[in-house]
């Protein structure tokens, strides 16, 4: 059994985006819409800070698909067209998606995207990966935990390119991974736990 996980560390994060920006690009995403965000925690503005001058405090909180264990937009997809494959990713078969957003409803993290119009891009041609599928006006995107790459052996591309090295990916399934290691010393946390999600993306604190 294989159960592809991502870890992050908030200590390290430093905002830069850059996860977001490499994400944009190996997965041939359209202008207007990321798989990959960079929230701040407890302010409603990138780089805001929490607390009362001076005793101020900033906290970074990287947000994608948590490629849940019990996936919430799984359950209420009515074609199939989300589902978990054998490495425990939660993936969207464009095929059957049809545009229906009940997955974006369930989904307790706000990770989905959808594409409301033709897709545009500002290069007027479609980047990133040439073996990344092209989605259509019509139906839903999501991280895919760069499947093409991680398919290969490689490593997402969001964590191929942290200059801060503030994310692992591997193997929950896999006890002498790092990846299990970091998840075995319970220094973590992950997010809305009461939903029953059981997310794969978990954090460092």
């Amino acid at each position: 059994m294989t159960r592809y996980a991502l870890a992050i560390s908030q200590a390290r994060c430093v905002g830069c985006h850059t996860c977001s920006l490499a994400c944009k690009m190996q997965n041939n995403i359209p202008d207007g819409m990321l798989w990959n965000r960079i929230l701040t925690e407890n302010a409603d503005v990138i780089d805001g800070a929490q607390g009362t001058y001076p005793q101020l405090s900033r906290a970074y909180l990287p947000m994608s698909c948590q490629h849940c264990a019990k996936p919430a937009c799984q359950k209420v997809c009515p074609t199939g067209a989300t589902y978990k494959d054998d490495k425990g990713r939660v993936e969207i078969n464009y095929d059957k998606c049809i545009g229906c957003r009940m997955c974006m409803a369930a989904c307790p993290y706000n990770a989905r995207v959808f594409n409301w119009e033709e897709p545009a891009r500002a290069t007027g041609f479609n980047y990133g990966s040439s073996d990344v599928p092209v989605r259509n006006k019509g139906v839903m995107e999501k991280c895919t935990l760069c499947k093409e790459r991680t398919d290969k052996g490689e490593l997402p591309m969001c964590v191929r390119t942290c200059p801060a090295r503030a994310r692992v990916f591997g193997d929950l399934d896999d006890p002498n991974s790092e990846i299990s290691k970091l998840r075995a010393q319970g220094n973590v946390r992950t997010l809305l736990e009461d939903m029953g999600t059981e997310p794969q993306v978990f954090y460092l604190v």
